[in-house]
């Protein structure tokens, strides 16, 4: 690598890596499969690389707004990044993030007093994202990756459960519950699918 390109990756290399103590699975919703990464950690990750907050890097929020969609409404934050690289500070590294304030739920609606924090978490997140935080978690061109099982969707539940259903053998048992157990240890319908199965397979 040119020493000239490695000086411009040098903050992209710092930060790409996420302890796996930092992530977190999502097990349900429209993003199951994919993960959770700490903002505590998105934090940490800033100021070992740049200071402290407010000394080597910091932000603004340069806008808010929410928008509504029927009955639910959605909060919406914009905000512009800053990081001191020698003596000068970076142009403005903007992000945007949004989150739900006010939902429909069955029992009617719900109204978050989080959701402003959340935007702001998202659109940090976002802005973070050009600087490289967590990049070996999003960039999926590495199949062998040690983050796949987070990066890519989960399998359907309808999938895991007919698996163990179809195992004959403590071998074919064994194999179902490593291929699924990543997305779904804590899921009770596949819990106790699973309990069912390791009692048939292994009766004698």
């Amino acid at each position: 690598m040119k020493q000239e390109e490695k000086n411009n990756l040098r903050h992209y290399e710092a930060l790409r890596s996420v302890p796996e103590n930092a992530l977190k699975p999502i097990q349900a919703g429209r993003l199951k499969g994919m993960s959770n990464i700490s903002p505590v950690w998105r934090i940490k990750a800033m100021t070992e690389e740049f200071g402290p907050c407010g000394i080597g890097w910091k932000y603004e929020i340069v806008n808010r707004w929410t928008e509504t969609y029927g009955e639910e409404i959605k909060a919406f934050i914009e905000v512009n990044l800053y990081i001191k690289d020698g003596e000068e500070w970076s142009a403005p590294i903007p992000g945007t993030g949004g989150s739900s304030l006010v939902t429909k739920e069955s029992k009617g609606l719900y109204v978050s007093d989080e959701a402003y924090k959340m935007a702001l978490t998202d659109a940090m997140s976002v802005a973070m994202k050009s600087l490289g935080v967590a990049a070996d978690v999003y960039f999926k061109g590495d199949n062998d990756s040690k983050y796949q099982q987070y990066t890519e969707a989960a399998p359907p539940i309808e999938e895991a459960l007919a698996a163990l259903d179809a195992a004959k053998t403590p071998e074919e048992y064994q194999d179902v519950w490593a291929k699924y157990c990543q997305w779904y240890e804590k899921n009770q319908d596949f819990y106790n699918k699973a309990i069912e199965a390791a009692k048939r397979v292994t009766k004698k």
